[in-house]
């Protein structure tokens, strides 16, 4: 009965995608001016018709800006679906962009920093916040010699997964789940390979492996670890990426260091680090962070036995 059902549960999502796949493409064909028109139309379905996740976002909103008005609230919440929807159908240009249309709509405006950390021979771990277009810093590849590995959640349709994978391999990135990461950068870094790991590390952990507490946006909450562990235990270089919305469809990029040797870092110094300039980055212009997700939903919460507490 079981083999049954999976094979019907893999049939299904094979069909679904599919069906999905040769919109998707003609999505990615469609020139610019009809592309964020499209775009419009889908913000105008998900905000007004659907209204996908809009509590949460207004929770989110009036949580960590107390001080502003409702109609301040609402604006930021409008012009963030606007953004959101961009953001999602950028992701789906990814597949037939060219490599020059995107290093010009995602300008990075320093990348000496990376390739200095490449001459000193030194594998960097990149922490990306849930802001503005993350997606696209895959151009980044197009610039330095270092291989790049995404850390990600895997996509529950595995033919989805597949896609978004080889849309990476486009820009010789490759993809490790979350799960495996540790076992992948312990390989590479004990046969010499040098890479760059890319980690978006604003999320809330499980409450269970909630074993660090400090603010963000004002909110005492738990705080991700997982790159700050890695980048210790193998005593690598941390940098930020800083994206900024300039406006539709275009970005610029700017990478910030954090430390060139973690392991001489004390600990939670990098998280706290990485955490301040992403608020910084929020509270400059809020409407660009990814506000359907619940970052704090844990803030209530009673920590795990020996948490600390910042």
């Amino acid at each position: 009965m079981s083999i049954f059902a999976n094979s019907n549960k893999v049939g299904m999502q094979l069909f679904i995608y599919c069906l999905a796949y040769p919109f998707l493409w003609i999505i990615s064909r469609l020139p610019w001016r009809l592309f964020y028109a499209f775009s419009t139309s889908i913000y105008i379905l998900v905000y007004y018709v659907i209204g996908y996740r809009r509590k949460t976002v207004t929770e989110n909103l009036k949580l960590v800006f107390p001080e502003k008005s409702d109609q301040e609230i609402k604006i930021i919440r409008k012009t963030f679906y606007k953004h959101m929807c961009d953001m999602f159908l950028e992701m789906i240009k990814s597949m037939s962009i060219t490599n020059d249309e995107l290093l010009k709509r995602f300008h990075i405006t320093n990348i000496e920093v990376l390739k200095e950390l490449e001459a000193k021979q030194k594998s960097i771990v990149l922490l990306v916040g849930h802001y503005a277009s993350y997606e696209w810093a895959i151009v980044a590849q197009l610039l330095i010699k270092y291989p790049s590995i995404g850390v990600y959640k895997q996509i529950k349709n595995p033919y989805f997964d597949r896609l978004v994978r080889r849309i990476r391999a486009k820009y010789n990135t490759q993809l490790v789940t979350s799960y495996n990461a540790m076992k992948k950068i312990t390989k590479n870094e004990n046969d010499g390979n040098l890479a760059i790991y890319g980690m978006v590390s604003d999320q809330s952990p499980r409450i269970h492996k909630a074993f660090y507490w400090t603010d963000f946006m004002g909110i005492k909450v738990p705080a991700f670890l997982g790159g700050e562990v890695l980048a210790k235990r193998f005593d690598l270089a941390v940098v930020y990426l800083n994206v900024e919305k300039k406006k539709r469809g275009h970005y610029e990029a700017s990478f910030i260091p954090i430390t060139e040797s973690a392991g001489d870092c004390e600990d939670y110094f990098i998280v706290k680090k990485y955490l301040s300039l992403l608020e910084n980055q929020i509270r400059k212009a809020p409407a660009y962070y990814l506000w359907t997700h619940k970052r704090w939903k844990h803030r209530n919460a009673t920590p795990p036995k020996g948490a600390t507490i910042d």
